[in-house]
């Protein structure tokens, strides 16, 4: 008979059709091993439906029964595996080559019998009665004993490095006994390769099943524990559910059948080829001080100035925020928020851990920092004073930078929930240098200099629009007012009581999602600003086809009075589509009477946390105020060096600020502490300027003394304002002491 290419039963020659689904088998096995590493799980599942397919065949072709040979399943291709690299020699080459049926290494190969099917190129050979070659070319046997010599050597530096002089002592006795296998090697002797003794990271054969399952299960304990401190989890849960390790021999015991011998080699060899690389990653995990060469495994060695190195530094000081606002709630009496923080700051030490690791982490799950209220508040020393016009610009400007930091702040909020490091820790560095720019006003404020120098510059900011504090599937609505809302027949403008009805046809006409508002009387214009959260999926088919033709309605209502019914004085309609490019939606739409319209208008707002199918860019320039701290030094040095300038002060207020320093003298003396050159400097200031301002009022004549009463008048208003805008701040001791500075004001220009 003449076989063609046609779907019947598989040819009589069993043998080689048994070989071809041998070697698939392999190869199923290896790629199905390969996947799981990577963690392609839609792989895995294709490769065990293969694998059962090819096993029901392989039992079938053993009893003697006949299969289609196309409906083997095809060949595939192996994936990532770790032997395609083979670094060094490893505990894999030398089992498979002692697997040999008379354990003895021979320098000539023979090729094995090729599938009657293609196979991708970097798939295995055939299986056949002999096990099968490596897939990459065997190194030298002299290569192998060196290596493996070397390994002796490494492990027993190592352990004497950790102070373990016996096992020490083991492997370098272990390393010695290769020298006379080389020297049998190089007279051309044969040698036995399977009575080497194995690496020095794998134990000794167990004696019985139970030592054996003992070794196992301690292996897999250490790895997923190893797994688990990297925050591996999917490493660990792999570690903790597999049943079998190619670091270990056979179970004594549970060893393959004659027949079966060839079979379980061929799986054996792949299984160890497949989890290869797993085995080098626990070998660094073991010996992390004298391989950190092989880190370059991790995805931060490949750019360490990337992208981890801002995540650390952003973990970091998002950690040290919290630290300081934990030692600002303990300093305020607040226990509680303090350990809220302190738990907070200590929840980021396994990401940082990671981070250092190379490993990425979730910065959407970083919690926020608070804002401490008083960087933005301006302080001044005692003894200091400034002029109303001067106070004012120092105020304008911390107004300024406050607006500035809160931007800054917004957007780096925006960028942690996408998830983009890059543009977090740009808009961090700004928050961070606007808060710095606030620490140069307030210590010139504070010493009375004048206001440093500054600039203006044009900044453009790229940012993601987007609304962090909405979930995925929140939409809000805000109906803001109406405006020239039409009255019913008989109704006046001012009579209307007005109230707003809506309805959103989602998920369905059915199950519309509808509310109202509160009623606002006797206008036509009604302010309702009221908010309503609606449902919404955003994996729903008919979410757009809603958005599209339907969106939203709404109906302005007249309120009815006792025995009268509500009347509908107008309807409007509004379409979403927008929301698919964009996150926000603002329209004032025309109110309708059919289709008639009325001339009012209704204003309402959609949000979305971020837009259905894109990300909204949006390119803002901002003018943004910079401070330079450069002339601090300058100022100061001014007012040190050049000629005392006096500047008018209350008497009262210099005898109260020197009072104040007085005491506090006295506590450093009574505590014998050395008392502090700011300090001195601060009582040498008011004691002359209270010296000067006595001299100029008993010699000044009257013109001197009116200036002098135009000032208090001056410092009367600066302190009233002050103490209200301290209040109203909720700084309650400032706001009490610069109401005290006023009566003491107050007081000297009632004086005749």
């Amino acid at each position: 008979d003449v076989l063609g290419k046609q779907t019947s039963p598989a040819s009589t020659d069993s043998s080689s059709v048994e070989s071809t689904l041998v070697e698939r088998l392999e190869m199923y096995r290896t790629a199905m091993t390969n996947a799981k590493q990577a963690g392609d799980s839609a792989k895995v599942r294709r490769y065990e439906r293969g694998l059962k397919t090819l096993e029901n065949m392989l039992t079938s072709v053993r009893k003697g029964k006949k299969i289609d040979e196309e409906e083997i399943p095809p060949a595939v291709a192996l994936g990532k595996s770790g032997s395609s690299q083979l670094p060094s020699p490893s505990p894999l080459t030398l089992s498979s080559q002692s697997s040999t049926p008379n354990g003895r290494f021979s320098l000539s190969s023979h090729p094995p019998p090729q599938p009657p099917t293609a196979a991708p190129p970097q798939g295995p050979s055939a299986a056949s009665p002999k096990p099968p070659p490596p897939v990459s070319p065997k190194p030298s046997p002299p290569a192998l004993l060196h290596d493996r010599q070397r390994e002796y050597k490494l492990a027993a530096l190592h352990a004497k490095q950790q102070g373990s002089v016996e096992m020490a002592s083991k492997y370098y006795r272990i390393a010695k006994s290769f020298d006379p296998i080389l020297e049998a090697l190089g007279k051309g002797e044969t040698v036995d390769l399977g009575r080497l003794p194995p690496p020095p990271d794998i134990p000794a054969p167990p004696r019985d099943m139970l030592e054996a399952l003992q070794q196992r299960m301690e292996r897999y304990k250490t790895a997923s524990a190893q797994a688990k401190s990297k925050g591996d989890d999917r490493k660990a849960r792999m570690h903790e559910l597999d049943p079998g390790s190619p670091r270990f021999p056979p179970i004594h015991g549970m060893e393959a059948s004659s027949g079966d011998q060839s079979i379980m080699g061929v799986l054996e060899t792949a299984m160890k080829l497949a989890n290869q690389e797993d085995r080098e990653n626990d070998e660094e995990d073991d010996n992390v001080e004298g391989m950190k060469k092989v880190r370059f495994c991790t995805p931060a060695a490949a750019n360490p100035a990337g992208t981890a190195q801002q995540q650390l530094a952003f973990l970091e000081g998002r950690k040290k925020q919290l630290m300081q606002a934990a030692l600002r709630a303990k300093q305020k009496n607040d226990i509680e928020g303090a350990k809220l923080f302190l738990r907070q700051a200590k929840g980021l030490d396994p990401m940082i851990e990671a981070s250092q690791g190379g490993l990425p982490v979730d910065i959407t799950k970083v919690p926020q920092a608070p804002v401490n209220k008083e960087d933005f508040v301006l302080v001044q020393r005692r003894g200091v004073s400034i002029s109303p016009e001067a106070a004012s610009q120092y105020m304008e400007f911390m107004k300024l930078m406050r607006q500035q930091h809160e931007m800054c702040l917004n957007y780096s909020k925006q960028f942690t929930h996408l998830g983009n490091i890059a543009e977090t820790t740009k808009f961090e560095k700004m928050a961070e240098d606007c808060k710095k720019n606030m620490e140069i006003l307030k210590q010139a404020h504070a010493k009375g200099f004048p206001l440093p120098k500054y600039h203006y510059e044009q900044r453009t900011f790229s940012v993601v629009k987007i609304f962090p504090e909405l979930n995925s599937n929140d939409m809000v609505l805000t109906i803001v007012k109406g405006i020239n809302l039409p009255a019913p027949p008989g109704v006046t403008p001012n009579d209307l009581d007005a109230f707003v009805r809506f309805e959103f046809p989602y998920p369905n006409a059915e199950e519309a999602q509808k509310d109202k508002t509160n009623v606002i009387k006797n206008t036509d214009s009604p302010e309702f600003k009221e908010q309503f959260k609606l449902y919404i999926n955003r994996g729903h088919r008919g979410l757009k086809r809603v958005f599209q033709t339907k969106g939203l309605k709404f109906e302005v209502v007249h309120k009815g009075g006792l025995f009268k019914t509500d009347r509908v004085v107008g309807t409007a309609q509004l379409k979403l589509e927008a929301l698919e490019t964009t996150c926000e939606l603002r329209e004032i739409v025309e109110l309708l009477d059919g289709r008639r319209p009325t001339g009012g208008k209704l204003e309402v707002i959609v949000r979305l946390r971020e837009p259905l199918s894109s990300q909204q860019l949006e390119t803002t320039t901002e003018k943004w105020l910079v401070i330079d701290p450069q002339t601090m030094p300058a100022v100061r040095a001014a007012v040190l060096m050049g000629k005392p300038i006096h500047t008018l002060h209350s008497l009262n207020v210099l005898a109260f600020d020197k009072e104040k320093l007085e005491k506090k003298v006295l506590a450093y003396r009574q505590a014998h502490r050395p008392l502090p050159n700011e300090l001195v400097e601060q009582y040498q200031d008011i004691t002359q300027r209270s010296q000067w301002l006595k001299s100029q009022l008993q010699h000044g004549g009257p013109a001197f003394r009116k200036e002098y009463l135009s000032q208090l008048e001056r410092f009367l208003q600066f302190y009233t304002d002050s103490a209200r805008r301290l209040g109203n701040e909720g700084n309650r001791d400032a706001a009490k002491e610069a109401l005290y500075k006023r009566n003491l004001v107050e007081s000297e220009v009632s004086v005749p």
